[in-house]
């Protein structure tokens, strides 16, 4: 087995740090060989071993065709005719929730 001599720093979000930490100790594993498992990861792939993307990501209107803006108008139509909507308030504090 290899010495680990090296060190890693990092800036993490102290809430984002204790909440791994927590389901770390639970499995019984140390932050240490989490990244170090990380790092062999990226090694062997030779990549991110997860996805990085910008999920549905809001397209800009002048980068859509007319067909694209369309259907997303049609959409918008046919929920408002459905009385498909809910309280302003209640999507914000949604949004809120998820921040």
């Amino acid at each position: 087995m290899a010495t680990k001599t090296a060190n890693v720093i990092a800036r993490v979000e102290p809430e984002i740090k204790e909440k791994a930490e927590s389901i770390m100790a639970k499995l019984g594993v140390p932050a240490s060989v989490v990244i170090n498992m990380l790092y062999k990861q990226i090694v062997m792939t030779r990549s991110i071993p997860f996805s990085l993307s910008i999920p549905g990501a809001p397209m800009a209107l002048d980068e859509m065709d007319d067909e694209t803006f369309d259907t997303i108008m049609q959409r918008g139509l046919n929920e408002a005719k459905a009385d498909y909507s809910r309280p302003a308030a209640e999507i914000f504090s949604e949004l809120r929730q998820g921040l």
